[in-house]
């Protein structure tokens, strides 16, 4: 181009011009045709992107299958035989009970939970408690009232606003006036919770001892107590496994559940096609309202039989941390409604040819050529659809034991890769020993299947309640969506809750019996908490009480830190003023620490220690808070005292920056981008020192002291932090100690008879038999300092 402007300019003025729009021209094609190329590759990428993104959903979806829908899909193995356990008397009964099982797929697992409780997670984790987390971070229902407006502030905490005026603040004010609507609440999520670990018994019982039943529909000779016994070496060794997570071996359970949906699918395909075409007319829900004209209380008591067609969506919402939503939906759609409806279909066409064939329809239904195939196929796939049940489970006592409610016990995390993964050793242990009591116990689908329809019927009724108050005060739904959602769904689940009330007395007992069991402890456990949480608030020493101590606390404060733990996030915990009354020496360096759970799945490492200093700087006392969500584990390799130093290092260099006037100073500006920061230098100005004096209101409701002019040079004060920091390193490197209350609770003398049962015998056993505080934080034995302490309640 340079050549061509040189040799335009020797044939005078004019081709100069035409040379200049000659290469204004060029340009403009050029930077025309740039841009075309840029655009066309943005068109590329985003092409690619989507591509990508739509191919890495359908993965998800198709690995969903192995998680989400194995308890759902192994169903057809127990359905119809549970329906008509005393024979089929019309033929014409089959087609009103599939045409049931279809509007049943399609009412409750379709439309509700997958299209609506699914939208309902907490970022991406599912249960009741999740729903009740939920519920929590938008209105004051817990009934422990440790939260603070800084927890409000993390990333995590996510929540809506609503007008004054609105339903929904109507309806937050009605939940916070009183206690025991909270405690309503709270009882609510429990009495779900528990059916779920119920199903967490029931499930493997029904699944297991269902496709052993198998061996006896080709080997006629076998009796029930053979099959029986196989089941409980399935079950044992399942259970036996557990430790090794599924890490390992979950990459074969889409698969197996893939290739399970496909069998059922062409089974059903065969079986309509060979048998009776006609049951494609179920697909009307005439047949629904003729197959109760009919009459009488069997067909009314079939429902609970029916309702065994939708079990397993308890585990679908509870195990919904391992994929997205779209995943969920598109794998229920695509894969397992069809497959599902095939299925069925299939085995209501054999029965209406061979009736009598009914207690056993599943397996008689296999072509001989493909059975003993299929029989393997089904034990893969009620093993797998076990497992999913067992880890709910885990998820969901986890959850509980973050929110107080269930005794401390060990939780393992079985992946690297997977922060859901987790293996809880009691329950699982308790959960065999009462799965092989009812698998040997019953020795029967019926009675099981009565017990079984019981617990998922109530999931369901405490989700939809729940799911009431997510649609108004989370999404903040017209009041006439939520009525017509709620009466829809109540009037579903309260007509198989009827059917249900029949079969208490043919196994429908036990859930209620096991989870009553679950709920007393639950409820004996957080009352425990709860009232051990008052004691604190209620007998924290003041702060006037601490000042006029002075420095050295009217003791001798010898080298070291003592790190004091305490349930408490602002004021001086009594178990303090204990220890400094019965011994005449304290720490150099005292550390009140607080860990705390909040209604949030995670709080990110950054953003989860708090620290503020208490009193003068020459006290040496501060404040850490530890914050932890219901899915965030304290896990063995985690140095808790490390990173709470380096959390407090951290604050001190802050602060004498601060007080320096060094605030923009390039490690400041590094560490401040933050969010832990954030929270812990408050929102104060240069102009203000943020660290004085510690109130009871909060843990950052620190009394701002302007700068009174002196002749201190920011380098004094640089050094002043430098300083502390030294002595501080130095009282660590002098030895830590961790000092604990052990607090006993015990009901007072006036006390009713039942408080003192709840109290001086269950919550203490309780007490005795969990975890203590000293494991779960990994304490070293030789630092730590037990201070014990009794209230009555």
């Amino acid at each position: 181009m340079a050549a061509r402007v040189e040799a335009a300019t020797m044939g005078g003025e004019i081709d100069e011009e035409e040379t200049d729009e000659r290469g204004s021209m060029w340009d403009l094609d050029q930077k025309l045709d740039q841009s075309m190329d840029e655009e066309a590759g943005r068109l590329r990428n985003m092409y690619r992107e989507k591509k990508f993104s739509a191919l890495l959903l359908l993965q998800l979806s198709f690995q969903s299958l192995g998680v989400v829908y194995g308890d759902l899909g192994t169903s057809p193995l127990y359905v119809f035989y549970n329906t008509f356990p005393h024979g089929i008397k019309d033929p014409e009964d089959i087609i009103g009970a599939l045409s049931l099982i279809i509007y049943s797929l399609t009412l409750i697992p379709l439309l509700k939970y997958v299209f609506v409780v699914c939208k309902a997670n907490d970022n991406g984790q599912g249960g009741t408690f999740a729903l009740y987390s939920l519920l929590c971070r938008h209105a004051k229902v817990k009934t422990i009232q440790n939260q603070h407006r800084t927890d409000e502030e993390l990333t995590t905490y996510s929540r809506t606003t609503f007008h004054e005026r609105s339903f929904a603040a109507k309806t937050k004010r009605w939940l916070e006036k009183r206690t025991s609507r909270k405690t309503a609440l709270l009882i609510l999520v429990l009495v779900g919770t528990c059916m779920v670990i119920g199903d967490g018994i029931l499930t493997p019982a029904i699944s297991v001892l269902s496709a052993a039943g198998g061996l006896r529909v080709n080997l006629p000779h076998i009796s029930n107590g053979v099959v029986v016994f196989v089941a409980v070496v399935i079950l044992v060794s399942l259970f036996s496994v557990q430790h090794y997570g599924t890490d390992r071996v979950g990459w074969l359970f889409a698969p197996i559940v893939f290739l399970w949906f496909l069998s059922i699918a062409s089974i059903g395909i065969y079986n309509i096609w060979k048998h009776d075409t006609s049951v494609l007319k179920a697909f009307s829900p005439v047949y629904i309202y003729r197959y109760f004209k009919r009459g009488g209380r069997d067909r009314w008591t079939s429902l609970g039989g029916i309702m065994l067609s939708i079990t397993g969506i308890e585990a679908l919402f509870a195990d919904l941390s391992h994929f997205p939503v779209s995943a969920v939906q598109i794998a229920f759609t695509v894969i397992v409604f069809p497959c599902l409806l095939l299925a069925y279909s299939g085995q209501a066409a054999y029965i209406r040819k061979h009736p009598d064939h009914v207690a056993d329809a599943f397996y008689r239904s296999i072509p001989g050529s493909v059975y003993w195939p299929m029989f393997i196929i089904a034990t893969a796939a009620a093993i797998v659809a076990s497992q999913a049940t067992i880890s709910a489970t885990f998820s969901l006592v986890k959850q509980a034991l973050a929110h107080g409610c269930f005794p401390r016990v060990k939780v393992v995390h079985t992946s690297r890769k997977f922060l859901g993964q987790i293996y809880v050793p009691d329950i699982n242990w308790i959960l065999m020993v009462l799965c092989i009591a009812v698998t040997a116990g019953f020795k029967n689908q019926s009675q099981i299947g009565n017990a079984y329809g019981t617990a998922v019927v109530i999931v369901m009724l405490v989700t939809t309640l729940l799911m009431t108050l997510i649609m108004i005060l989370v999404w903040r739904c017209h009041w006439v969506l939520v009525l017509i959602f709620t009466i829809l769904s109540l009037v579903v689940e309260c007509t198989y809750f009827s059917a249900m009330l029949f079969k208490i007395d043919q196994g429908g007992w036990v859930p209620l019996v096991i989870a009553a069991a679950f709920l007393l402890i639950m409820s004996v456990w957080h009352y425990g908490t709860l009232k051990r949480y008052e004691f604190e608030m209620h007998s924290r020493v003041s702060m006037a009480w601490i000042l006029g101590l002075g420095p050295s606390l009217g003791l001798v404060r010898v080298p070291g830190v003592g790190l004091v733990y305490t349930e408490l996030a602002s004021g001086v915990p009594h178990i303090f003023s204990h220890f400094i009354t019965n011994l005449p020496a304290i720490h150099s360096v005292v550390v009140f620490v607080c860990v705390k759970n909040l209604p949030v799945y995670t709080v990110p490492e950054e953003e989860r220690f708090l620290v503020k200093r208490i009193g003068p700087k020459n006290f040496h006392m501060f404040r850490c808070v530890a914050r932890y969500g219901y899915r965030d584990l304290h896990k063995k390799d985690d140095d808790f005292e490390k990173r709470l130093f380096e959390s407090l290092f951290l604050y001190v260099r802050l602060e004498s920056m601060m007080e320096g006037g060094c605030s923009d100073s390039d490690e400041y500006s590094i560490c401040g981008s933050q969010q832990q920061l954030k929270d812990t230098l408050g929102n104060g100005n240069e102009n203000e020192n943020l660290a004085t004096f510690d109130t009871f209101d909060s843990i950052e409701s620190i009394t701002p002291v302007k700068r009174v002019s002196h002749t201190v040079t920011a380098s004094s004060q640089m050094s002043g932090g430098v300083d502390e920091l030294e002595f501080i390193n130095g009282c660590r490197d002098a030895g830590v100690v961790h000092i604990m209350g052990n607090t006993v609770v015990r009901a007072r003398r006036e006390a009713r008879f039942y408080k003192k049962i709840a109290i001086d015998y269950v919550y203490a056993f309780l007490r005795k038999i969990c975890r203590e505080h000293s494991v779960i934080y990994n304490v070293p034995q030789e630092s730590l300092l037990n201070v014990g302490q009794i209230f009555y309640v």
